[in-house]
């Protein structure tokens, strides 16, 4: 059966989704996104994606053109026409046509795309082994310049940054801010266990706040593990007892050696994977129910 994809309210074959040469997203990537997953028919977190889908929209002063209500029926719909239980959904909305001048004004209607269809970030024995990272030299954005709350389709940085991994032989890097601390990686948040305490980079420094990460987070405390945002350097990352990262698509991997430095003892710890365990069953109890 071919995907069918959502654009502007139709479904229509993979093969056939088109938008317009002339869209603002594509010539500039002047939009915002979302990545959403669903495990056994329910959609995980899928109200605090919306909700920080139109929070995105909002501060780029992009206009979604229907309710939230309405753009969770169509995720939901977009689920249901691929009959997919389990799916990784890319939910994008675009400034729309306009011309080729920067003028967002020139863009009378946001275009609505929802792509549902399966992904595989890592490869399954990395969440049994552990996965390996470096540092790259690529800083992520000044917060004053483009804010990381804002989940835009101007990806560059990341993507400049994911080049220099792939370039060294990597799958996934940390990026470091303009002060010469740690942010984020590539495409993930980065938290770290010390003396059986959590740790992770606060927004305040470049990092996008995961709604993978806040359920980790969420999920720590409420095992009476210690849980602190702090401001974290490459020194006690490499000096961390274990060390994991977390996202939408990767959910949570472990990190075994950065920079070359082993981790620990080099293996995935204790305490990485029992947060693993138990994320692994909330994604199965929090969202949005839906049949195929």
């Amino acid at each position: 059966m071919s995907l069918k994809v959502y654009i502007d309210g139709k479904l229509v074959e993979k093969d056939k989704a088109k938008i317009s040469v002339f869209d603002h997203g594509l010539l500039y990537g002047d939009g915002v996104f979302e990545g959403i997953r669903s495990y056994k028919s329910l959609v995980f977190k899928l109200k605090e994606h919306i909700d920080r889908l139109y929070e995105s929209a909002h501060t780029i002063m992009l206009d979604i053109p229907m309710s939230k209500a309405q753009m969770t029926k169509a995720v939901i719909n977009t689920l249901k026409a691929n009959k997919l239980k389990d799916a990784y959904i890319r939910v994008l909305i675009t400034r729309g046509v306009g011309d080729l001048g920067l003028d967002p004004r020139k863009c009378k209607k946001a275009s609505i795309i929802i792509i549902t269809d399966n992904i595989v970030l890592y490869p399954k024995e990395l969440y049994q082994k552990g996965l390996e990272i470096i540092t790259v030299p690529t800083v992520r954005n000044l917060s004053s310049a483009v804010d990381p709350q804002i989940k835009s389709l101007n990806y560059l940085n990341n993507i400049m940054a994911k080049i220099e991994a792939i370039n060294s032989g990597y799958q996934e890097a940390i990026m470091l801010n303009s002060m010469g601390f740690v942010a984020e990686c590539t495409g993930d948040n980065i938290f770290m266990i010390k003396n059986k305490q959590l740790y992770t980079p606060p927004q305040s420094m470049g990092t996008l706040r995961g709604i993978t990460r806040d359920a980790v987070i969420a999920v720590a405390k409420g095992a009476k593990i210690q849980t602190h945002e702090n401001i974290l350097t490459r020194h006690e990352i490499f000096n961390a007892d274990e060390l994991f990262l977390t996202g939408t698509a990767a959910e949570v991997i472990p990190v075994v050696k950065v920079d070359s430095r082993k981790i620990g003892n080099g293996k995935p710890g204790k305490i990485t994977l029992q947060l693993l365990k138990e994320f692994n069953e909330i994604t199965r109890k929090e969202g949005v129910k839906y049949k195929v």
